[in-house]
């Protein structure tokens, strides 16, 4: 009977504020949809990281000819200098950091150059002594770029180290730049969503204020007077987070699955699945209901009293 009693009541309060129910939902909605955004871009962000940065080469760039880096005034770099390069690389100072070392010739530079950009108007103005021999070296961690850095970097017969995480670095800022946007809209608009969950709860409980005195008069607790203004509020919180999670599933499933991975299938780029969408499901979900519970009791310990 109390269970029948609780739902009857939850029906009623649904109905009689339907607008405000449905306004609930829809800024629930929108604001949790950017909550997940944010988290699978920081997911996707991690799997680039993941992928990329075990792949990520150190470029050491040994002076070609006629270089204007100060460290090539002698013109470009002799035997010497690229046996001491090497000898610098395998010291037991050094050695430990990496991975793997593979010497490139301006001959072998060369035959990649000419494959890459022989259509180019320009590369008959080019020729093999224009190329770097260079070194491409492999950290066992990728972030300790600047061990390298520091023993080669103006050292004779080196024309620049560079680091290859320089070329996705501004690909992730300008990922993570989008997070904190989609992470704003999310807090302005889940602030939105608590100012209509307790101004629905507000409303239907004025509205019922008679039958509310009548059940503290005969003994109901507390709890039991406020339970169905607080299922209402989390059952709209929660089908707004579904809804979330639906319209995510479909964007990750349809835009990146279905689209960007298909019209990018020449990258090996791992990106986000319908599985880390699941993942973060329960997370969505949690938020709305922790959210609708915590504006439920704010606003029904006023508005319950008789």
């Amino acid at each position: 009977m109390r269970f029948q009693f609780i739902l009857s009541e939850i029906g009623i309060g649904l109905r009689r504020n339907l607008s405000m129910t449905i306004s609930v939902i829809l800024v629930t909605f929108v604001s949790l949809t950017f909550v997940g955004a944010g988290i699978l871009t920081q997911t996707q962000i991690q799997k680039l990281k993941g992928e990329w940065y075990d792949k990520v080469e150190i470029s050491v760039y040994l002076c070609p000819r006629d270089s204007s880096v100060p460290t090539c005034a002698d013109g470009e770099a002799t035997d010497a200098q690229i046996a001491e390069v090497k000898q610098i690389l395998d010291s037991p100072e050094v050695s430990p950091e990496i991975r793997s070392v593979e010497f490139e010739s301006k001959e072998q530079a060369w035959t990649s150059f000419e494959e890459n950009f022989s259509d180019r108007w320009w590369f008959s103005e080019m020729t093999v002594d224009d190329m770097n021999a260079s070194y491409r070296i492999k950290l066992t961690n990728p972030q300790q770029y600047e061990v390298i850095n520091e023993v080669l970097t103006g050292r004779a017969g080196v024309e620049q180290v560079r680091d290859q995480r320089e070329v996705y670095e501004p690909l992730f800022n300008v990922m993570n730049k989008a997070t904190l946007v989609a992470s704003g809209l999310a807090g302005v608009m889940l602030l939105a969503a608590i100012l209509l969950i307790t101004t629905t709860i507000r409303l239907s409980a004025m509205s019922r204020q008679r039958e509310t005195g009548i059940m503290r008069l005969v003994g109901a607790s507390n709890f039991f007077i406020q339970l169905p203004f607080m299922l209402e509020g989390a059952i709209a919180a929660t089908i707004g987070a579904g809804l979330a999670v639906v319209a995510l599933w479909f964007g990750v499933k349809y835009l990146v699955q279905g689209w960007l991975e298909t019209s990018m299938d020449t990258i090996a780029v791992p990106y986000i699945t319908t599985g880390d969408v699941l993942l973060i499901a329960p997370l969505l979900i949690g938020v709305a209901v922790i959210l609708a519970t915590i504006s439920s009791i704010v606003t029904l310990s006023r508005y319950t009293k008789v």
